[in-house]
């Protein structure tokens, strides 16, 4: 008699949306550390020739290409339609 009293309270403080909500954020917690410490997400370790470089101008620079400037716009280029926006901050002059 007490055990089928038992088994129907706890199935009936199961269903409390603050249970359900405890059960969801301990799964949520479990499956983060899972993922974030997980064997998967070890440091990388790079080559020489790859660590060597920090920026993408450097490496250019170092397998022999010449890195140039963009080219300035074309002075013939048409008027933007709809309002004037406001000037740069920083305006940069080639």
């Amino acid at each position: 008699m007490t055990s089928g009293r038992f088994a129907s309270s706890i199935s009936t403080a199961l269903r409390h949306p603050g249970v359900i909500a405890l059960i969801v954020a301990g799964v949520t917690i479990a499956a983060m550390l899972l993922v974030d410490h997980g064997p998967w997400s070890r440091a990388k370790t790079q080559p020489a020739h790859v660590a060597m470089y920090a920026t993408t101008g450097e490496a250019a620079r170092a397998a022999g290409a010449t890195v140039l400037p963009t080219k300035p716009k074309s002075p013939i280029e048409p008027v933007r339609p709809g309002p004037k926006t406001s000037p740069t901050v920083n305006p940069v002059t080639p």
